[in-house]
C-alpha cells in the first residue's frame, strides 16, 4: 500500500439512501456519510456523499487507496426493462425455450396465471442451423454464412446486443465462439454474450435466461461504471475502484462490465458479509442477519461463520413469494430473502377495509410525508415518528428535520379515518403489520433451510432495522438481539471486508463409483488456472490466492442436487468413500433422513478463487464517561402497548455508551444514522465490540 493512500471507502446505494464509510486502514479511524439516493443518476449521490464526507473528515481524495461499491442498477434495469434491444441466437428448433421455461405452472389454481415475460420477444429469437450433442460431438455444422447475414440485418434494425445460447454448449463451446466471431465480424457494434462464457452449466432454460440478462444490461452497466469512474477521478481519487458481486466477492470494473449479471444482489450481499464479520467478532458464528433500509428488508442465515450461498435465484417475480413466477438467473449469490418492507413502504386501506403495508415504496423522491419533499402517502417511517420512536430534530444527526404534523395528518386522512381509529392506533397498526410481514418472511426462510430460528441470535442493522428489530425478534423467538455501532451504514463495512474473488463452474455428469478422476482433476485445475490468471491480473499476489472446490451431487435419477465440499489436491478413487459420507451428511442435514439406496453422481464441478480477505477494525472513540447516567440525554413519550400506551422513555446517546454499560427497557438509543428501540422488560448491555446486546430469553 502506498504510504500516502491509507483510506478505504465502501459505498452502498439503496432505494432511499446512499451510505458511505471511509476507514483509515492504519488506525481504524472512520467517517460515515448518508445522503438521499439520486434515482435518475445514482453516481451523483455517490459523488455528493464522498465529497461531503471527505471534506468533513479532512481527508484528501488522493489519500483513498480504493473504493468498493454495490449497486441495484442491474436489478432495476431488469425489472423496469430498461436494457438494450437484444436478440437471441439459439440452436434451430429451440427459439421458444425461454418462453416455454420449465413447462410448469407456479400456481395450479390461478385461472388468470401470468407467466414471466422473456427479455427477448419472439420476433428477435432466431433458429441458427447448428446442433451439438450431449457428449459434445457435432451433429449439424454451424452455418457461419447465416450468422453473418443475420448480424448485418440486426445491426441495420438497431439491435444493440445479442445472446448466443446453443444446445449442450457447456460440453463443447466451439460453435458459440465461432458464432460470436462471425457476428462481431459482420456487426462490430453489437455486444455479444455466449452462454459457455457467462454460465457454462447444464439446464438450457436457466442458461439462456442468464446469458440474455447479462448482455441485456451490459451497455447500461458499463456506461454507468465509466461515468462513476470519471466522477471519482474529477474528485481527485486515483485509487482502485471495485464492485461487489452477488456471491460476496469483489471484482474490478473490467470484470464487472463483462459479467454485469453477477452484480444483481451486490448491495444486499455486503450487508450479509458485515453481519458475518461482526458476528464472528462477538462470538456468534451462527446468526440471522436482518437488514432493513428505506425500501426493502433483507434476511440472511449465517451458518458456521459463512452466509449460505445459492447457485441460482429469480428476479422480477410477478408474485414475490411464488417460485417460478420470475426470471431465473444462474449465478452464485448469497442466499437471502428480500421483501418490500422498508421505512418508505406505503400504508393503505384496501377495498376490503384491511390495512396493508408495502411492497410499493415512496423511495427517496418524494419519500415519506415527514421528509417534507412532496410525499402524500403515509409510510412506515411516518408511523415510527408518530409513535415517538424517532426524534424529529435528530434524524441523520439533525441534518434533516422531520415533519410530525404532516405525518400525523397523512395517517389520519388515509388510514385512521377509514378504519375508525385514532392516529396513534393506526400508526401502531402500520408499525406492527410491517414487523409481522418481515417476521413471517424470516421464519419461512430460516425453516426452509433446515434451521431453527430459536437458536439463532439476530443481528439487525440498516437505517430502519434497529427501530423494528426488537418486535421482530420477539415474534421469531430468537434468544438475543445484536445491534452494532453504526448500524445505519453497516452494509458499507461489508464491502471493505470482501476479498477479490470469482466463481467458476463446469458441468460434467458422471457416477461417483465410475469416476474418471484424471478428467475430474483436469477440470478442476483448469478452473483454478483461470481464477489464478484473473486475480493476478487484478493485482493479487500469486502466493495470496486460494481456491475452494465443491461439487453438485445427487442420487441418480433425482432432478436436483446439493453442494458438497471437495478436498484440496489431486482426487482419486481413495476419496470415493469420503465424498459419499460428505454427501450423506449434507443430505441428512437438509432432509433429516437419507435417500434411496442408489448410486451417487456428480453433475457440476465448482471452484471459488479468492484473494486474501481484508481486515476491518474500527477504532471507536472512548465514551466521555463510564457512568451510564452520563449517556442519558433525556426522555420523550414513546408508544409501548404492553406498558399502557405512551410512556416516558429514556433516550441514550449511542456515542456515550461504552462496553460494560447496561440498562433496562423501555429505552431508545440514538445515533446519527439510526435509532434502536428496546422494549419493556428487556435487558440491554454493551459488549466489547460496542454492540448493543438485548437479551430476550426470560
Amino acid at each position: 500500500m502506498p504510504p500516502n493512500q491509507r483510506y478505504r471507502v465502501g459505498v452502498d446505494i439503496g432505494g432511499t439512501f446512499t451510505d458511505l464509510i471511509v476507514v483509515d486502514q492504519e488506525t481504524g479511524a472512520f467517517a460515515m456519510g448518508k445522503v438521499l439516493t439520486t434515482s435518475d443518476d445514482p453516481s451523483r449521490a455517490v459523488e455528493t456523499a464522498l465529497a461531503e464526507t471527505l471534506r468533513q473528515a479532512g481527508i484528501a481524495p488522493g489519500a483513498v487507496r480504493n473504493l468498493v461499491h454495490g449497486t441495484t442498477l442491474v436489478t432495476n434495469a431488469l425489472i423496469e426493462r430498461k436494457g438494450a434491444p437484444t436478440a437471441l441466437l439459439t440452436t434451430a428448433g429451440f427459439r421458444d425455450s425461454v418462453a416455454i421455461g420449465r413447462e410448469q405452472r407456479y400456481d395450479l389454481y390461478d385461472l388468470l396465471l401470468e407467466q414471466p415475460r422473456p427479455l427477448v420477444p419472439r420476433y428477435l429469437r432466431f433458429d441458427v442451423p447448428q446442433r451439438t450433442l450431449a457428449d459434445g460431438s457435432t451433429d449439424v455444422e454451424l452455418d457461419i454464412t447465416y450468422v453473418e447475414r443475420l448480424a448485418r440485418e440486426l445491426a441495420a434494425n438497431g439491435i444493440a446486443a445479442a445472446a448466443i445460447v446453443f444446445l449442450h454448449s457447456f460440453t463443447n463451446p466451439a460453435d458459440e465462439r465461432a458464432a460470436r466471431e462471425a457476428l462481431q465480424r459482420a456487426a462490430p457494434g453489437i455486444r455479444v454474450s455466449i452462454s459457455s462464457d457467462v454460465v457454462p452449466e447444464i439446464r438450457e432454460f436457466e442458461r439462456a435466461s442468464t446469458t440474455i440478462a447479462n448482455v441485456y444490461v451490459q451497455d447500461l452497466v458499463e456506461r454507468y461504471l465509466r461515468t462513476l469512474q470519471v466522477r471519482l477521478r474529477e474528485l481527485g481519487l486515483d485509487g482502485d475502484f471495485f464492485l461487489m458481486l452477488s456471491s460476496g466477492g469483489i471484482a474490478t470494473v473490467d470484470t464487472a462490465a463483462r459479467y454485469p449479471v453477477r452484480l444483481l444482489e451486490s448491495g444486499p450481499a455486503a450487508g450479509a458479509l458485515a453481519a458475518t464479520v461482526y458476528g464472528q467478532a462477538a462470538g456468534h458464528p451462527n446468526l440471522l442477519s436482518f437488514d432493513m433500509g428505506g425500501t426493502t428488508a433483507k434476511i440472511c442465515v449465517i451458518d458456521g461463520g459463512q452466509p449460505l450461498i445459492a447457485q441460482s435465484f429469480e428476479v422480477d417475480r410477478i408474485y414475490r413469494f411464488k417460485k417460478g413466477s420470475g426470471m431465473p438467473i444462474t449465478i452464485p449469490v448469497i442466499e437471502m430473502i428480500e421483501i418490500g418492507t422498508g421505512g418508505g413502504s406505503i400504508a393503505r386501506v384496501d377495498s376490503l377495509g384491511l390495512l396493508k403495508v408495502g411492497p410499493d415504496s415512496a423511495g427517496s423522491a418524494p419519500g415519506p410525508v415527514c421528509y417534507g419533499r412532496g410525499g402524500a402517502e403515509p409510510t412506515v417511517t411516518d408511523a415510527d415518528l408518530v409513535l415517538g420512536y424517532l426524534d424529529p430534530g435528530y434524524f441523520l444527526g439533525g441534518k434533516m428535520a422531520l415533519d410530525v404534523a404532516g405525518a400525523r395528518a397523512a395517517i389520519a386522512e388515509r388510514v385512521a379515518a377509514r378504519l375508525g381509529m385514532s392516529v396513534e392506533q393506526a400508526a401502531w397498526g402500520i408499525h406492527q403489520i410491517a414487523n409481522e410481514n418481515m417476521a413471517n418472511a424470516a421464519r419461512v426462510h430460516v425453516l426452509e433451510r433446515g434451521k431453527d430460528p430459536h437458536r439463532f441470535p439476530m443481528f439487525a442493522f440498516g437505517g430502519a432495522g434497529p427501530v423494528h428489530a426488537y418486535r421482530i425478534a420477539l415474534s421469531l423467538g430468537v434468544p438475543t438481539l445484536l445491534l452494532p455501532f453504526g448500524a445505519g451504514v453497516m452494509s458499507t463495512l461489508g464491502f471493505l471486508s470482501a476479498p477479490l474473488a470469482f466463481d467458476f463452474v463446469r458441468s460434467w455428469r458422471e457416477q461417483l463409483q465410475a469416476m474418471d478422476w484424471a478428467r475430474a482433476n483436469a477440470l478442476l485445475e483448469a478452473m483454478e488456472a483461470e481464477g489464478r490468471a484473473l486475480l493476478e491480473a487484478s493485482g493479487v499476489a500469486p502466493e495470496a490466492i486460494s481456491h475452494r472446490r465443491e461439487a453438485d451431487m445427487r442420487y441418480v435419477g433425482q432432478g436436483h442436487e446439493i453442494r458438497v465440499p471437495l478436498p484440496p489436491g489431486a482426487l482419486g478413487a481413495a476419496h470415493t468413500a469420503a465424498l459419499q459420507a460428505a454427501f450423506e451428511a449434507a443430505y441428512r442435514e437438509l432432509y433429516e433422513r437419507l435417500g434411496p439406496a442408489v448410486p451417487l453422481e456428480i453433475l457440476n464441478w465448482r471452484v471459488v478463487s479468492s484473494g486474501p480477505r481484508p481486515s476491518v477494525a474500527l477504532s471507536i472513540p472512548a465514551a466521555a464517561s463510564s457512568d451510564i447516567a452520563q449517556a442519558r440525554k433525556g426522555e420523550r413519550l414513546a408508544y409501548f402497548p404492553e406498558a399502557g400506551g405512551f410512556v416516558s422513555t429514556p433516550i441514550y446517546d449511542r456515542y456515550r455508551l461504552a462496553p460494560g454499560m447496561a440498562f433496562a427497557g423501555p429505552a431508545i438509543v440514538e445515533e446519527r444514522e439510526s435509532t434502536a428501540i428496546v422494549g419493556p422488560g428487556a435487558r440491554c448491555r454493551v459488549d466489547e465490540q460496542w454492540n448493543l446486546v438485548v437479551d430476550l430469553e426470560p
